[in-house]
């Protein structure tokens, strides 16, 4: 019983740990948001890698997603309701859940991982610590371009994912059920509100400052040469993951 409670304890004291050392890293690296002009080429660099070079695989997943969407709403019609409303139903459902969410966690498989193994190598490398040794704040050079490029570009790339996402849906409905465009995307205007896309942009909004910060926080703390690094890198995507589903779930709470 004793070794439980033990246990126990260690397990609530590293989380309160891993919280607040994950939180006095945002909180540095904001503390810099006065010079994000200064370093702007850095920011740019990252929003690239983060948004550009993460098109293809958005892409990819949003039509695929709204297919799936299409065909499962499809299915739930079928026999009760007419697929005059397919579109509709699928429309809502990528805007608030599928969009913002299969963004996020495609961005946590490419862009957490990454961040965490570049960290993580740099780490293991003692080129961070060569930073520090040079009064120049790790941070400030490396978290900080990353996190803003987090926080600035999911959101963008779900907005792709969202209008992909309905194309695709529309490719379904139009292969399976011969159902018009009219019909399809009249349905998506008259029940649409900006409320639905709002609400994905927001999830996706702190879902890609999760992202970012845990792959940074995750890098930082790598240790143990190569095989740290691996690690690391799976442990930003798992972390990641599990913190989007979370807050995906409090977010809805809140919002709706």
């Amino acid at each position: 019983m004793i070794t439980f409670i033990n246990t126990i304890g260690r397990t609530v004291i590293l989380f309160v740990h891993e919280v607040g050392a994950v939180s006095t890293l945002t909180l540095r690296a904001f503390r810099y948001s006065n010079r994000i002009w200064k370093m702007r080429r850095l920011i740019i660099e990252q929003m690239l890698d983060i948004g550009v070079r993460s098109l293809p695989l958005v892409i990819f997943v949003g039509v695929f997603a709204g297919a799936v969407a299409s065909i499962q709403t499809a299915y739930q019609l079928k026999g009760y309701i007419s697929f005059n409303y397919l579109g509709a139903a699928t429309s809502v459902a990528v805007f608030i859940e599928l969009g913002p969410v299969l963004t996020a966690l495609v961005a946590a498989g490419r862009i957490g991982a990454s961040i965490a193994a570049e960290l993580g190598t740099m780490r293991v490398t003692e080129q961070i610590d060569a930073m520090e040794a040079l009064a120049i704040d790790p941070v400030r050079y490396l978290a900080l371009p990353r996190i803003l490029s987090g926080f600035i570009m999911i959101p963008l790339l779900t907005i792709v994912a969202d209008f992909v996402g309905i194309l695709g849906g529309y490719g379904v409905a139009y292969l399976n059920l011969n159902l018009p465009a009219e019909i399809f995307f009249g349905s998506v205007k008259e029940f649409f509100t900006i409320m639905n896309v709002m609400s994905g942009l927001i999830k996706a909004f702190f879902f890609g400052g999760i992202t970012a910060i845990v792959g940074c926080y995750v890098g930082f703390n790598a240790q143990g040469g190569a095989e740290g690094v691996g690690q690391a890198t799976i442990r930003a995507f798992v972390i990641s993951a599990a913190l989007i589903l979370l807050n995906d779930y409090l977010l809805s709470l809140i919002l709706f």
